[in-house]
């Protein structure tokens, strides 16, 4: 980030070693990368050590959400999770934004908080471990959903109900996984989905606008992509439809046009809102 200064009392090093002396470590790995980043460094964690997760997705293969990776990886620790609608030059800069801490336990929560809060970056207190992981996952994917109706130019009453019907399926996913409605209406759900489906500065919503223009994507990290064809397996194995979900998946693994994937959509019967 140019032009972002670290802090002064920042230590910046290539030696493992040091991770063993850390309160806790924050994992600010891709979501896709967490497992083997975890296996590699499982010498150096300490026994107990909060585990902290940054990443937003579901695990491509295995269709685990990320405390079960960490706890597979690194087994006995307790798992945190950070989420919600930040971005990451805004928090550098020091704009205020509020962001989802959930904590299995309220003493860890606190103690996270005090460690990382601030007056202008506020971490609201979550037990709903589930509820975090999943809406920062799923999010990703509605957002890159709704790149791609902002770049077919399909207008913004479109795009409205296209956040609308993905929140439902967030939640939809949601009780059937044990996450509390709260939760995905909150910061780390709805809060997140706002920001990711609607701004250009997000990775997955310029990645789907680029391809509803028919444009070069480039090389940026985008989460949505793999997590889309994680959830896939994952709603079928609860008997569940994730139809935008779903389209996004099929647009990406090439098996739809973008075009046949909207008259997919649009084609589909009418049902009431909440079911």
């Amino acid at each position: 980030m140019p032009g972002i200064a670290l802090p002064p009392d920042l230590e910046i090093t290539a030696e493992r070693a040091g991770l063993r002396e850390a309160e806790a470590w924050l994992l600010v790995i891709p979501a896709q990368s967490l497992r083997g980043s975890l296996e590699g460094l499982a010498e150096f964690a300490p026994p107990g050590i909060p585990l902290v997760i940054c990443a937003k997705g579901i695990e491509r293969g295995s269709g685990l959400l990320l405390d079960a990776v960490a706890g597979a990886t690194l087994p006995g620790r307790p798992v945190a999770v950070l989420s919600g609608p930040t971005f990451a030059d805004e928090v550098a800069r020091g704009l205020p934004a509020a962001i989802s801490l959930a904590a299995p336990t309220r003493n860890l929560g606190e103690a996270l908080r005090a460690a990382i809060g601030s007056p202008t970056f506020r971490p609201y207190l979550s037990h709903d471990v589930t509820g975090a992981l999943l809406g920062g996952a799923i999010k990703n994917v509605i957002g890159l959903a709704s790149g791609i109706v902002a770049g077919r130019g399909f207008g913004e009453n479109a795009r409205a109900a296209l956040l609308t019907r993905g929140l439902a399926e967030m939640a939809r996913l949601g009780r059937h996984l044990g996450a509390e409605p709260e939760t995905l209406m909150g910061l780390a759900g709805l809060g997140d989905l706002i920001l990711t489906g609607t701004s250009a500065k997000s990775r997955n919503y310029s990645h789907g606008l680029a391809l509803g223009r028919g444009q070069e994507t480039g090389g940026a990290l985008v989460e949505g992509a793999a997590t889309a064809a994680a959830l896939l397996p994952l709603a079928e194995r609860h008997e569940l439809e994730l139809p935008i979900c779903a389209a996004v998946a099929a647009v990406l693994a090439g098996d739809l046009s973008i075009d046949a994937a909207v008259d997919r959509l649009l084609s589909r019967p009418f049902r009431d809102e909440v079911a």
